[in-house]
């Protein structure tokens, strides 16, 4: 099957560019940003996803705010174009690669509208390959990068207008491909020895004149499964920013990270991530909540609308919830964004903490699939 792609120099295989290298029903390609305020007075997340395999694309838009998160979801069958990045009325625009991008929610039957530009004020951080199994089986397999930037624009949910300025709505973009679990879960086959688990932690956090990014994937003893530390430097406009990679970019070491969580739930109440330069050197970064997302608002671990689900030829949601009226340990409720106020060295910073954290994991106490953190 030929799409306009092919007519770029582009390919990496004999095939057409629509046709994946892999013939694994999980093979996926997907676009996620977040924005928030620099006073946790909201937060943003935008995904966007396409399972070529699956023949199916979808998408969400989530925003929290005043103790409610309305969410925005829609999927439909794929049209086989990788160039076609829209879903009923939501749609993604690559108006400069790696530099700008627009999200765009048009008027629909949720209420939730969205027009929003993303523009960077750092070069890519190309994390490491990460690649996790279960057995022999390669269960996620991907490319991820992330990059720093400001949005501005509106959003319009229930009602209400919120004006998005980008003095002071900062965020990160997320590009990531591979193999991802996706979809229905697979049946059959050898039923598993232990209780699934996953502990990942992901901050990417903005200073006034550079960045820290880090990341970890760790097993149920808290042995590291892969990591990604980086410092990059900061720029004021996207003209100054010296290509898709910085060679200022400084890679880390090694990373640490110690977590206190609020007790009886996998939410972190505090943190500390340190970023170690080959040098030696550290970076102590203490990390403070100021608003929390679930991550379900645009798919993950979603009951119904998890990511890579036929949902029809063309489906569109839209749910709204209190969050104080949540039970934080449901599985649906465990993957969250902590918008955060940092500190280092004299500095303030603000960015996310990233928290999916299933099964046992030793360094936090944890013993069973989804037990709360016993008291500090």
């Amino acid at each position: 099957m030929l799409t306009k792609f092919d007519d770029y120099a582009i390919h990496q295989t004999p095939e057409p560019i629509a046709h994946p290298a892999s013939s694994d029903r999980n093979v996926y390609d997907r676009y996620w940003f977040n924005g928030y305020a620099d006073d946790g007075e909201y937060y943003f997340a935008i995904g966007m996803g396409l399972y070529p395999n699956r023949g199916i694309i979808d998408c969400g838009f989530s925003v929290v705010r005043d103790g409610e998160q309305h969410a925005f979801h829609a999927s439909k069958r794929a049209t086989g174009e990788p160039a076609e990045t829209a879903v009923g009325p939501f749609r993604i625009e690559v108006v400069e690669p790696m530099m700008v991008s627009r999200v765009v929610l048009d008027p629909n039957e949720t209420g939730i509208e969205c027009n929003l530009t993303f523009t960077a004020r750092t070069a890519c951080v190309e994390e490491g390959r990460q690649t996790l199994r279960q057995g022999v089986r390669p269960m996620l397999d991907s490319t991820r990068f992330a990059q720093f930037g400001r949005w501005r624009g509106t959003v319009r949910y229930n009602g209400k207008t919120v004006a998005v300025d980008e003095t002071r709505v900062f965020g990160t973009k997320d590009r990531s491909w591979g193999l991802r679990p996706v979809g229905e879960p697979e049946t059959g086959g050898a039923p598993a020895r232990r209780i699934p688990q996953v502990f990942f932690l992901w901050a990417p956090v903005h200073w006034e004149d550079h960045c820290t990014h880090f990341g970890v994937f760790e097993d149920e003893t808290g042995h590291r499964l892969h990591s990604d530390g980086a410092i990059v430097p900061a720029h004021r406009s996207p003209d100054e920013i010296p290509g898709v990679m910085d060679p200022d970019i400084r890679t880390m070491a090694s990373v640490e990270h110690e977590i206190r969580y609020v007790p009886g739930t996998r939410r972190a109440q505090s943190a500390r991530i340190s970023l170690i330069e080959r040098s030696g050197e550290r970076h102590d970064v203490e990390l403070e909540p100021l608003i929390c997302f679930r991550m379900k608002g645009i798919g993950y671990m979603h009951p119904e609308w998890g990511h890579g689900r036929w949902k029809g030829e063309m489906a569109i949601g839209g749910e709204s919830w209190r969050t104080a009226d949540l039970n934080e340990l449901a599985l649906e409720n465990i993957h969250i964004q902590q918008v955060m106020r940092a500190r280092s060295e004299g500095r303030q910073g603000l960015g996310v903490l990233e928290q999916i954290c299933l099964g046992p994991h030793a360094p936090s106490r944890l013993q069973e699939f989804l037990d709360g953190a016993p008291p500090s």
